[in-house]
């Protein structure tokens, strides 16, 4: 299985990796989601460590039973051959009304075919207000392309 863009990476296709990542989390569908990475993919995120499609599919699943509303975005941070690193902030809610933006960084690696086989993820939660949100599009689904990216402000 190919899923282009291939690396080596241009800036352009990086950050096209990237969007296509961010529109496949949005859609909060874990088997979606599991597809871009190898059948033996190593995953860390936050404190877990853990590999594999199966794996994946039932950490995202937890993920989205617990981060409700869930919407994010991704920017192209650096590239180089094989490796993408990318910035990134969601907000989401708990079962219990309370709003967070998560920020964090992820560096991925890749095959020859386009699928991740490396993901590290660092993340923190900052508890805000609903009046606080950014980010208001129709979820689960992509950002729509009149939703800017994180642009120059980190947080």
């Amino acid at each position: 299985m190919s899923r282009p863009p291939l690396p080596p990476f241009t800036r352009e296709t990086a950050a096209q990796k990237a969007r296509m990542a961010e529109d496949a989390w949005n859609s909060r569908d874990p088997a979606r989601v599991a597809l871009a990475y190898t059948e033996d993919s190593r995953w860390r995120n936050r404190s877990e460590v853990f590999h594999g499609r199966d794996a994946i599919v039932a950490f995202l699943t937890r993920k989205w039973e617990r981060e409700l509303d869930y919407r994010l975005i991704k920017d192209l941070w650096a590239f180089d051959g094989n490796r993408v690193a990318v910035r990134f902030q969601y907000e989401w809610h708990d079962a219990g009304g309370n709003w967070f933006r998560s920020y964090g960084n992820e560096q991925w690696e890749f095959d020859e075919h386009g699928l991740m086989r490396r993901r590290e993820a660092s993340i923190n939660d900052i508890a805000i207000a609903e009046k606080d949100r950014r980010f208001h599009w129709p979820a689960p689904g992509p950002r729509p392309a009149d939703v800017p990216g994180l642009g120059q402000e980190p947080f």
